[in-house]
Formats: C-alpha cells, structure tokens, sequence
C-alpha cells in the first residue's frame, strides 16, 4: 500500500513525519558528531518557527496520534482494569459478653 502527503509519496517513517510537519526531523532531533555552533543555529531556527507557528506542537501530538492509530491502533485500545479489592484483616478485639 502507498501513502501520499499532498503529492509527495512516503516512502518511511522518517517522509510521513517531515511532510507531515513540514520540517526535517534532524531540526528538531539533531543530528549525531554537530558542533555547538551547529546545535546553538539549529535551536535558534526551531525556536524560530515556534514563534511563527504557535499551532505546531498541536500539529506535531496530531501527527504521532494520527501514526499511531494509523499503525498500532492496538495502543489506542484503552481497557479499564478492575480495582483491587482490599483484604480486611480480621478485628482482634473480643466481643463484650
């Protein structure tokens, strides 16, 4: 099965979640041996498009929703479980006769 963002095919994980959010994942992830430099010029463009894009982190947690359901919908199958039953501990004091 193929899947499609606007006109661009997903061909991994890594496609469905850049075009999806509409930046690179190394933005927000970084990427392995950056400098500070690097690092200090990629959190200034991530806070950047943050200030832009007040709306992004509600994209981002609607994305991985929609991934998730998407691909592990047993995840969103939420099941209540039962409370224990706390064990009364019988009473040591004797009965007035």
């Amino acid at each position: 099965m193929r899947a499609f963002i606007g006109c661009h095919e997903v061909v991994s994980d890594t496609d469905f979640v850049e075009l999806a959010l509409g930046t690179p994942v190394e933005l927000w992830l970084g990427v392995e041996g950056e400098s500070e430099m690097e690092r200090a010029a990629r959190l200034d463009a991530a806070r950047d498009i943050l200030a832009d894009n007040p709306d992004f982190p509600d994209r981002v947690s609607q994305v991985a929703a929609e991934a998730i359901e998407a691909f592990a919908p047993e995840l969103f199958n939420v099941v209540s479980l039962p409370r224990p039953v706390g064990r009364r501990r019988p009473s040591r004091k004797a009965a007035a006769a």
